[in-house]
């Protein structure tokens, strides 16, 4: 199967500094030696603990936060490296949804202007086609051509982050990176967007990076799972194999955690 990105050897340090008088400086590994590989098609999960380092992997891949050693390739291209236009053409092919739909989402533009933007920012057709494109999307994650004239605060949680999803689809990516992003929402509304993404995912032949730190979730998502601890890779394979064998005490505590019973796979 196709290696649609593979990072290797990742590590990122944040300086922490604390006290009042006396100010210390003490440092975190957000990312300590971290080797990834996605393949084409699949969705890859990547569970954790808060500040397992997870996010930073994540935003890593985009250059929303530079690493201090590591290369990451996609598609044969350095994203470490590239620049200008050819960074800019790369991104359009790596899209992100945001854990946050409330904060995500610019409150003072209708969301046909939301949807227009990332198509604006790549050149990528005009009026007419950019509205048909829009409508089209905007009906595919289950809202209405009237929803478009409407502002994010009319929205539920739920509604919000299927506008999140449209968004980050509108420019045609290959991989979309899932930033925890059914954590802010209803149980109900959370098995509705996995649902949805799934069928996205089949429709479009897309790629996903999916952040989580819920197994269930990931138990309905992903053929692969990696699970990180303290900024550190510390098992990885397939998703039935994990839950049923899990290698260290840190993932089957974690699969311990999860309410209710998971033998079988839904």
């Amino acid at each position: 199967m196709e290696i649609l990105l593979e990072a290797k050897n990742l590590s990122k340090e944040y300086i922490k500094t604390s006290g009042f008088f006396t100010r210390t400086k003490s440092s975190v590994k957000a990312l300590d030696d971290v080797s990834v590989k996605i393949k084409r098609g699949i969705t890859l999960g990547v569970v954790g603990e808060s500040g397992s380092g997870k996010s930073t992997l994540a935003k890593s891949l985009i250059r929303l936060v530079e690493l201090d050693a590591g290369s990451i390739t996609f598609k044969n291209k350095n994203m470490r490296t590239i620049d200008g236009e050819i960074l800019k053409s790369t991104r359009k092919n790596i899209q992100m949804i945001f854990q946050d739909p409330y904060a995500s989402l610019n409150p003072r533009m209708k969301i046909i202007k939301i949807l227009e933007e990332p198509l604006n920012i790549h050149g990528i057709g005009d009026h007419s086609t950019q509205y048909s494109k829009i409508l089209s999307m905007i009906k595919r994650v289950g809202l209405v051509e009237a929803d478009l004239s409407k502002y994010p605060h009319q929205f539920s949680g739920g509604q919000r982050q299927r506008i999140g999803i449209a968004r980050a689809l509108i420019l045609e990516p290959e991989l979309v990176i899932c930033d925890e992003p059914v954590s802010a929402l209803d149980v109900s509304v959370q098995a509705q967007i996995v649902q949805l993404l799934k069928s996205l995912q089949k429709e479009f032949g897309l790629t996903y990076l999916f952040i989580t730190h819920d197994l269930r979730i990931v138990r309905h998502i992903a053929n692969e799972v990696i699970v990180m601890k303290d900024g550190k890779l510390i098992e990885q394979g397939k998703t039935d194999i994990i839950f049923t064998n899990p290698k260290t005490k840190y993932t089957k505590a974690l699969l311990a955690s999860i309410p209710g019973n998971l033998s079988k796979r839904k």
